[in-house]
Formats: structure tokens, C-alpha cells, sequence
């Protein structure tokens, strides 16, 4: 049996036509209040699931937060938040 390495099976950013959010095990929580609208997660999160609201937290920073439909529950948002706004949880379905 031939073994595949480093196959890619899906491109990224298909979760816009496939909605993932259903078989992720964890998901990013952001705390608004920390959230200093650095654009950070936007521009790490492989499948653009990351958004500025436009809304304020009470410091006057306008803050992100994060389309659950399309998220894998990756991370990658939570390990490079420089001000550690974003914890991966658990998600209960």
C-alpha cells in the first residue's frame, strides 16, 4: 500500500461552500473586552472566519469576533491573539 505525504485534500478557504462548524471539537470564545482590534486572527484564520463588527468595547476599540459556521476549530487565532483575547473551548452539541 503507497502512503500519501503532505497531500493536500481540500484548498484553502473551502469551508464557503462546505460549513464545517458542525465537527469541529473546539472553538474560539472572544473576549470583547480584551480585543484590541489588531486584525491579527483575521489574517491568521485559514478560512477568513474572523470579522471586525464595527461595534466599540467600553475602551473605545472596535473588536473582532468570528463566524462559527465555517470555523474547524483550528486555533490559530487564540495561539496568535498578541493580547490573548481569543481561548480555544470545548463545543457541546
Amino acid at each position: 500500500m503507497k502512503q500519501l505525504k503532505n497531500t493536500l485534500i481540500a484548498k484553502p478557504g473551502t469551508t464557503v461552500e462546505n460549513k464545517t462548524g458542525t465537527w469541529r471539537t473546539y472553538m474560539p470564545e472572544v473576549d470583547h473586552e480584551v480585543c484590541i482590534g489588531c486584525d491579527t486572527c483575521n489574517k491568521v484564520c485559514p478560512e477568513g472566519v474572523c470579522f471586525s463588527t464595527g461595534e466599540k468595547n467600553s475602551k473605545g476599540r472596535i473588536f473582532y469576533d468570528r463566524d462559527l459556521d465555517y470555523c474547524k476549530g483550528c486555533g490559530l487565532c487564540a495561539k496568535e491573539c498578541p493580547v490573548s483575547a481569543i481561548k480555544m473551548v470545548q463545543d457541546y452539541k
